[in-house]
């Protein structure tokens, strides 16, 4: 983090001076008293805000590769803001990248969200970024549209003007901002890190054995539960190059996606590790599930499938031969895109504990269809590994750090 943990922080406010100039004022004072100082950023396009900021509007815009004559002369609201968005993001990295924040705080109703949206985004995971908004967590918002680590507050009576009712929201907003930034510590190690996935123990046992073994080799284990922002946090690491090494065992997040499940991880998932040239040791845990929230009616067409209620916020159906047939095929593909080592382990007794026989999942001539396809999918860089055994079993982990103490040795891996 650009502020030591500590010290004072400065925090970036985001919104719109030339309509919401009281609110924004106020945020700021109330950073002021929570012992932060504030850094201004106007994204308004019609109007001028009342008084100085940090960041005008014509900054902006320019560095939205336009201007705010443009902006205006669109006459569509929505593209005026998409111009303001662009530079609005690029301009949030480049004042953290110079040290000169230790977080955002951003206020909006859609259309500040929207924004506000892509500003969180361009941060890395650990720096604070918060949204003040009227939509906070709102099914209008697409799950790939959120980083991974944003935190939302819904301003609570806050559309037009400032009353007790909002005043409450913004106050919690700016203690939370300038004690995030106060407290972040970087997410750095002395000891190498490798990046994997996994979902609770009782589906996949695998990490529980894992964990120790790369500990005694001198490596941390970051573990992202692939339940969909869990994914998206994963990606966005590996693309930044944060792990040394890889081990993406879950992958339901592919699986939903294909399947339009919205408890997905977006476009880029099974991609970030790859496209750096990470190494990656990728095995299809639960890609033979679609999961659903648990307050969500199973569509018909999953009706009379094995099914498997977790809990009372996510439920999961068994995808058919031909559905797992489509997610070998792109797991193939996606992992074919790789500059870097890519080694899949194919576990050919079942990929999560409830497909074994007699589990709620089991599909024994699907899972067959599946490792048929993916047999046929895995193409260079990607080599292949088959065992008789099951995800969860001693063998899946014996072949996981086999694989890992190769590449350690060959140098692939740095220790």
């Amino acid at each position: 983090m650009p502020n030591e943990a500590g010290a004072q922080p400065t925090i970036l406010i985001i919104g719109t001076y030339d309509t919401k100039a009281e609110e924004l004022a106020y945020l700021a004072e109330r950073i002021g008293a929570a012992g932060g100082a504030a850094l201004t950023m106007d994204v308004s396009v019609l109007g001028d805000p009342p008084g100085p900021v940090t960041v005008t509007k014509h900054e902006v815009a320019a560095a939205g590769g336009g201007s705010i004559e443009e902006a205006a002369g669109f006459g569509d609201e929505n593209l005026a803001m998409q111009l303001m968005a662009r530079g609005a993001a690029l301009l949030t990295r480049r004042l953290f990248d110079e040290g000169r924040i230790g977080g955002m705080i951003a206020l909006g109703g859609t259309m500040g969200t929207d924004l506000a949206l892509d500003c969180a985004r361009a941060l890395p995971l650990g720096a604070p970024k918060y949204i003040v908004s009227t939509v906070s967590f709102s099914p209008l918002i697409p799950a790939e549209r959120l980083a991974p680590d944003v935190q939302m507050i819904l301003w609570a009576g806050g559309l037009y003007g400032l009353n007790p009712v909002c005043r409450a929201s913004l106050s919690q907003a700016a203690g939370a901002v300038v004690g995030a930034a106060r407290a972040a510590e970087r997410p750095e190690s002395a000891r190498p890190l490798v990046g994997m996935t996994s979902l609770g123990s009782s589906c996949l046992k695998y990490m529980k054995a894992l964990k120790p073994a790369l500990e005694a080799r001198g490596y941390d284990l970051a573990v992202f539960h692939a339940t969909g922002m869990g994914g998206m946090a994963f990606e966005s690491l590996a693309a930044e190059g944060a792990f040394v090494c890889v081990m993406d065992f879950a992958l339901p997040e592919l699986g939903n996606l294909l399947a339009g499940s919205a408890v997905n991880s977006g476009e880029g998932r099974l991609t970030a590790a790859g496209l750096a040239g990470v190494p990656q040791i990728v095995a299809p845990g639960c890609l033979d599930l679609i999961d659903f929230a648990g307050w969500q009616e199973i569509p018909a067409r999953y009706a009379d499938r094995p099914f498997h209620a977790h809990n009372r916020l996510i439920k999961s159906a068994a995808l058919n031969a031909e559905e797992r047939r489509e997610s070998a095929a792109a797991m193939g593909e996606r992992l074919a895109k790789a500059k870097g080592p890519v080694a899949v382990i194919l576990p050919a007794g079942g990929v999560e504990e409830w497909d074994r026989p007699g589990g709620a999942t089991h599909d024994g001539p699907a899972h067959e269809a599946f490792c048929a396809a993916l047999r046929g999918a895995i193409r260079p860089p990607a080599t292949l590994t088959e065992i008789a055994g099951h995800i969860n079993d001693a063998e899946f982990v014996e072949a996981a750090l086999a694989i890992f103490d190769r590449w350690r040795a060959e140098g692939v891996v740095p220790g």
